[in-house]
């Protein structure tokens, strides 16, 4: 966190040069000390997501992916008029056990075209699909994977 206090330094003044980097590395230094006293600021939770990263990474890609595949079958329905599609709300359980890894889940779950997450409540998802084949397999999805590698990680 000290050295991204100091990035911003550098960043705001336009250029590094001695007398910017000595007051920038007290600076930086004066703001993370303030952040780790008064502010509940803890360290361990920035290695934890430095130690994460990769899979955060990894998880963007897979969104994205998801993302793109998804639309190319929207968009699939939208010209093909003989195959109607099937709506349904499926109901499922996540082994997710932090609210913000099922904040992710449902955001990402949403973001997709076809699907929306009508509810979550008590770790249960309540998911609407635009056809009964997007449907298929939410409850051990590759983004439901993902998170709980995140979540075993710490």
């Amino acid at each position: 966190m000290g050295i991204l206090f100091f990035v911003f330094w550098v960043i705001l003044n336009g250029k590094l040069t001695m007398e910017i980097a000595v007051f920038g590395i007290f600076i930086s230094c004066g703001v993370y000390l303030f952040s780790y006293k008064f502010l509940d600021y803890d360290p361990i939770i920035e290695i934890k997501l430095i130690r994460k990263l990769p899979l955060i990474v990894a998880y963007l890609f897979i969104l994205i992916r998801e993302i793109i595949m998804a639309t190319i079958t929207m968009i699939g329905y939208i010209f093909n008029y003989r195959d109607i599609p099937e709506p349904v709300i499926v109901h499922f359980k996540s082994p997710l056990k932090t609210e913000f890894a099922e904040y992710i889940l449902a955001t990402s779950i949403t973001l997709t075209p076809g699907t929306i997450v009508v509810r979550l409540r008590d770790n249960e998802y309540q998911v609407h699909c635009y056809d009964k084949e997007m449907a298929k397999d939410l409850d051990s999805s590759v983004f439901v994977r993902m998170l709980k590698k995140m979540e075993d990680i710490g």
